[in-house]
C-alpha cells in the first residue's frame, strides 16, 4: 500500500473539515464591536425577583453577560460559584455580572442563593429568545443557551467574547477583558 492511497490520509481532510465546522457552530457568538441587543427580563438576586434592563445596567458601567445551559447542573453550578467569588473584583472595576438561562424565575431565585451565593443576578430567558439574539443558543437545542460570555461596554457594544463548553476559563477571561477596558478608560 502506498502512502498516497492510505485510508487514513483520504479520511483525514474530511475529518478535519467536520471538526472545524462543528467547532465553529458550537462557538457561534456575536463578534467584538457588534451592537449588543437590548433586553429586559425577569431576574433574581438573593432569592428575590426583579426586572432587569440591560440599558439601565449599562448606565452604571460595563456588563458581563454570561449564558449557561441549565441551573443546578455540575458545570453551571461550578461556573456560578466562580463568578460569585470574582464578583467583588468585577465590582471594583465598575462592572456588573449577570448570568442567563432558560430556567424559570422560581428556579433562578433558588439558584441565585445557592449557586450564585447572593453575589450576582441570574436572568430568565424563556425559550432562549435573548440567547438567540446573542448567537448563544445551542445549535442542537435552540431553546437552550450555550456557554458563552460577553463583556458589553456602557455604550452597548461587545467588548469581548469567550465561548467554551468548559465552565472554567470564563471568569478569568471576562475579568481580564474588564481590566483592559478599565485601563483604557483610566480610573
Amino acid at each position: 500500500m502506498t502512502l498516497a492511497r492510505s485510508p487514513l490520509l483520504v479520511a483525514l481532510p474530511a475529518a478535519l473539515g467536520a471538526a472545524l465546522l462543528f467547532s465553529a457552530a458550537a462557538e457561534a457568538a456575536l463578534p467584538v464591536g457588534a451592537a449588543a441587543p437590548d433586553f429586559t427580563t425577569q431576574a433574581a438576586l438573593g432569592g428575590q425577583d426583579f426586572g432587569f434592563s440591560l440599558a439601565e445596567a449599562l448606565k452604571e458601567g460595563p456588563v458581563v453577560l454570561y449564558f449557561y445551559p441549565k441551573a443546578f447542573t455540575s458545570g453551571c453550578t461550578l461556573e456560578a460559584h466562580a463568578f460569585a467569588e470574582a464578583t467583588p473584583a468585577f465590582e471594583s472595576l465598575g462592572a456588573r455580572v449577570i448570568g442567563m438561562s432558560n430556567d424559570s424565575i422560581t428556579t433562578l431565585k433558588q439558584f441565585s442563593v445557592e449557586a450564585c451565593r447572593n453575589k450576582f443576578a441570574v436572568a430568565a430567558d424563556p425559550g432562549a429568545r435573548i440567547a438567540r439574539q446573542y448567537d448563544a443558543a445551542l445549535a442542537s437545542r435552540p431553546d437552550t443557551a450555550d456557554r458563552i460570555s460577553y463583556v458589553i461596554s456602557p455604550e452597548g457594544r461587545i467588548l469581548d467574547v469567550y465561548a467554551s463548553k468548559n465552565p472554567e476559563g470564563h471568569v478569568q477571561h471576562m475579568l481580564k477583558a474588564v481590566e483592559t477596558w478599565r485601563a483604557g478608560k483610566g480610573r
